[in-house]
């Protein structure tokens, strides 16, 4: 009876002896690396080298410019004419708006137009137009003549029209824009290209005019298909939003192309004024491409993906371990003027086994939003038994 109770005694002692070490906790190891920008330097904005510019890109705070300076702005002139029409007259799609009968003077309104070598479209007396072809006409096809027609259904005449431009102009705070006409013509149309950025991005949060400015033609009802003169859009990612030229402006574009900022569609503005050669069009066009792209090659966060198919390190007792990495795939983005992402490993205490699929700690990752990312287990692992102690 002794000796089983001294048996007894030295397995309880043994027991006790192991306990702790069953216990403790599991040991971890970090593998996860310095994450850096794929870039070590921002590139330089691609300004023209004539005229003026301005870039903007509103969900990044971004707005720049180059050579800023009050020129005519040739039938950029028309984006006002658009705004003032809608605020006066809103407009949603698929709805017609008022109309107008076109009568002859109308007509020889046009002719005279033509003859001036001023962008307009094709009328005929008795033709109706409503409100939504008027704003397709001015806006896809540069229709001058278009302008005109809007501004009498929205004041009554030219004149008063121009000066409700005008006061719009000074509500907005765009101080360095005055209106001479509707339609851009008339070199007195003078503005500068941060002005007319801002102008732009206003117009553009009306869905209207967004699903206007992207078309590449429209079909109007005696000219029929005419031809967006807006370069790039409908390629490149441009959605619009307007051109102009002549021969007091030179060359000018506004340019409104997409761009994605983690899952959301964002959009930048690049503005050109007084570019010179060819027709004049193309120069621009290509100019506020190359400042909207590179706008963004120095402007955009970096980012970078926490995929689950990584390993960020291994845990568990001695040789028995398991690897764990993120629970979801996640995209994170953090400013483009830090070079690296910070990312900190916070592990929850494990003592008992761990289990496949089971949350083990959280990756906090200081991007441009402090992000918290479970960290799960890849596989499952126990700690050493009693027995395998003694052995």
């Amino acid at each position: 009876m002794a000796l089983i109770l001294g048996a007894a005694m030295a397995a309880g002692l043994i027991v006790g002896m192991q306990a702790p070490l069953l216990h403790r906790r599991a040991t971890v190891h970090v593998t996860l690396g310095t994450i850096r920008a794929t870039t070590s330097s921002t590139p330089s904005i691609v300004w023209p080298s004539v005229g003026s510019a301005a870039l903007v890109i509103p969900s990044l705070g971004v707005q720049k410019s180059w050579h800023d300076r009050v020129v005519p702005i040739a039938s950029l002139t028309k984006l006002m004419t658009a705004y003032v029409v809608l605020k006066k007259l809103p407009l949603s799609i698929g709805q017609s708006g008022p109309c107008v009968t076109i009568s002859d003077s109308d007509v020889a309104s046009y002719d005279a137009l033509s003859a001036q070598d001023e962008s307009g479209v094709l009328v005929a007396t008795g033709e109706s137009l409503c409100e939504s072809d008027l704003l397709n006409g001015l806006l896809v096809a540069s229709a001058s003549n278009y302008a005109v027609l809007l501004a009498n259904m929205v004041s009554g005449s030219l004149a008063d029209f121009v000066t409700l431009m005008n006061q719009t102009a000074r509500s907005l705070g765009l101080t360095g824009t005055t209106y001479a006409d509707a339609s851009g013509f008339d070199p007195g149309s003078v503005s500068t290209a941060l002005d007319q950025a801002r102008l732009a991005v206003l117009l553009m949060r009306s869905s209207l005019v967004r699903s206007i400015v992207d078309q590449t033609s429209v079909t109007l009802p005696v000219a029929g298909l005419v031809d967006s003169f807006t370069p790039y859009v409908g390629t490149k990612h441009v959605i619009g939003v307007k051109s102009g030229r002549t021969s007091a402006a030179g060359g000018c574009d506004v340019l409104a192309m997409t761009f994605q900022l983690g899952t959301t569609t964002r959009t930048v503005y690049a503005v050109v004024l007084g570019q010179e050669g060819g027709d004049l069009l193309g120069p621009a066009g290509s100019a506020a491409l190359a400042l909207a792209q590179s706008g963004l090659i120095g402007q955009l966060p970096h980012s970078h993906d926490f995929v689950t198919t990584q390993s960020f390190g291994t845990l568990g007792w001695g040789s028995r371990r398991a690897s764990f990495g993120v629970a979801t795939n996640t995209d994170v983005t953090w400013s483009h003027s830090r070079a690296t992402l910070r990312v900190d490993v916070r592990m929850r205490r494990l003592k008992g086994p761990i289990h496949r699929g089971e949350t083990v700690g959280w990756l906090i990752v200081h991007a441009t939003k402090l992000r918290r990312l479970e960290l799960v287990a890849r596989g499952s692992v126990s700690p050493l038994s009693l027995w395998q102690r003694l052995i």
